[in-house]
């Protein structure tokens, strides 16, 4: 980890210039906040009372926008995963003020200085979000988990629940989770290895805020626990894709194979790796053989998901499957509806779906217009992460120019190799060839530009 003191305040300008140029709100207009407080006093009357079972959520400990809870029972030697999401279409009409202002972000945008939501807080991290000790409406998914993993929408119904506690990533112990937790887990990840999904969940590289002018800049790894965490909402959106499939009916995430040009490339970069990837066997069946505890070929999977291109968004079309290469399955977005406005209109059709009712009319036509919505807010999400990283970096690095470095080599292409430093949380690119993953080489940084949230580096081996 390394501490960034912000004495000049060049971290804080930057973030402030960053948010102007995306034009990320800074509050909510007044009519949406109105909106807002008098959908917040919404008594839920169409909902079965669940108060009485025992969901927890399992999140980030300084999360207050909770999405999701759940809880677990066995029915022979199925598991029965009851996955509860924030029922924020019970807050929200269609066309509404909350509503427009929805789909103008998209998103919630996370930065280090403060979050622009989705929806406001009195919503969000209030009367929506599933906090502990107070009833909240929630849409209940049953998905039923067999001994092998396989997953199946039981059921779906609008409820009220009480969570029982709200635990963290970084503290929950194995006794504070439902009995079962671990076995869920492990059947969801089995099933997951044997139908070849491709899911690879490296460090992620982080600017936190600190307090009193002060920023992280670290590789965060994925804790167990959250791993074990995002199994549950794989499952449920697996499920739910099943059902509205179906249906022929829904929005699903879509993210493509590699094509014939990529797989030739990814073959080059098994040679480079040391894998053995026989000449007549597909990709999806090498893939099944990949540890991803296993660094290089860890890396090859990383490599994979590259060479797929982005995922997407992709309404119901007859005679379609629709298809997320990395998770080996008919995928949706359904559990996080108070930060992606996509998921509050696939929760809606799989209630539909699941109480054999029609999918409302303008739920079908939102599926249609989502796509580039949605699109729009993750560009504009993932240009805004990268900046904010390259700002982080150029402003530790300044004044370190012609100062070499220990780097290890994580990726090579036609166009030079992707470099992690070994003891700053840095990712760069440098020119050169000769190397492959996991090589370690010396590089010598040539220019750190806070402004142009950029750091430039050579070969100096």
């Amino acid at each position: 980890m390394k501490t960034l003191i912000d004495s000049t305040h060049a971290l804080i300008g930057g973030l402030a210039a960053i948010r102007r140029q995306f034009n990320v709100p800074e509050q909510f207009p007044p009519a949406v906040l109105a909106a807002a407080d008098s959908a917040a006093r919404r008594a839920p009357t169409a909902h079965v009372d669940r108060t009485s079972r025992s969901f927890v959520t399992l999140d980030p400990a300084t999360s207050r926008d909770l999405d999701q809870a759940f809880a677990i029972e066995r029915s022979g030697n199925d598991l029965l995963l009851h996955y509860a999401i924030a029922d924020v279409a019970w807050f929200v009409e269609d066309g509404d003020a909350i509503d427009r202002e929805a789909w103008q972000r998209g998103t919630t945008l996370y930065l280090p200085d403060g979050k622009a939501g989705l929806y406001p807080p009195v919503l969000a991290e209030g009367a929506a979000s599933l906090l502990p000790g107070v009833i909240r409406p929630a849409v209940v998914f049953t998905t039923r988990v067999d001994g092998d993993g396989h997953v199946h929408l039981d059921g779906a119904e609008r409820v009220i629940i009480r969570s029982t506690a709200k635990l963290a990533y970084d503290s929950v112990r194995a006794s504070d989770l439902p009995v079962d937790f671990d076995e869920l887990a492990r059947r969801i990840e089995a099933a997951e290895a044997r139908r070849g999904a491709a899911r690879v969940d490296p460090p992620e590289q982080e600017v936190d805020a600190l307090g009193d002018g002060r920023y992280q800049l670290s590789f965060r790894p994925r804790l167990r626990a959250e791993a074990q965490n995002a199994t549950l909402s794989l499952a449920s959106n697996v499920a739910i894709a099943d059902a509205l499939l179906a249906a022929h009916t829904g929005l699903f995430r879509v993210m493509p194979e590699p094509d014939q040009q990529a797989v030739q490339r990814l073959r080059q970069t098994a040679r480079a790796l040391g894998l053995t990837w026989p000449e007549m066997e597909p990709l999806v069946q090498f893939e099944k053989t990949l540890d991803p505890a296993d660094s290089g070929q860890a890396a090859f999977m990383l490599a994979v998901r590259r060479a797929s291109g982005g995922a997407s968004y992709v309404p119901y079309r007859e005679g379609t499957v629709p298809w997320h290469a990395p998770m080996a399955a008919t995928y949706v977005h359904a559990t996080a509806p108070l930060r992606r406005l996509a998921d509050r209109y696939v929760v809606r059709a799989a209630l539909a779906v699941a109480n054999g009712q029609p999918v409302p009319p303008e739920v079908s036509a939102a599926f249609e217009q989502l796509p580039a919505v949605m699109a729009k807010a993750d560009a504009r999400d993932g240009q805004i992460d990268r900046i904010v990283i390259g700002l982080a970096e150029a402003l530790m690095l300044q004044g370190s120019e012609g100062t070499a470095f220990e780097a290890v080599v994580t990726d090579a292409d036609e166009h030079g190799l992707r470099i992690q430093l070994c003891e700053l949380p840095v990712v760069a690119r440098v020119r050169g060839q000769g190397s492959k993953p996991g090589d370690r080489i010396r590089v010598r940084l040539t220019s750190a530009d806070p402004l142009k949230h950029v750091v430039n580096f050579e070969r100096a081996d």
